[in-house]
């Protein structure tokens, strides 16, 4: 798992804790912290998305795939 991989991971569950809280209480955390539809809370929202559409990519692509060629590389490094 690369680092943009680990970056909409973080993001998406931050979307889903927010939904999740929306959902039952409510309460949304992301604007109760940042403010309703600040600048900060609309690029919270808009990593979210982006990360959204990143996971939506990854769910398509055959990692043990992108593993192998992964590792070919390191090998013909070496």
């Amino acid at each position: 798992m690369n680092i943009v991989q680990k970056s909409a991971l973080v993001f998406t569950l931050i979307g889903a804790i927010n939904w999740g809280l929306i959902g039952i209480f409510d309460f949304n955390l992301v604007s109760f912290i940042f403010g309703d539809m600040t600048l900060v809370t609309r690029i919270i929202y808009s990593l979210v998305g982006i990360a959204a559409i990143i996971n939506t990519i990854l769910f398509f692509v055959d990692m043990d795939y992108v593993n192998d060629m992964d590792r070919e590389r390191v090998y013909r490094k070496n």
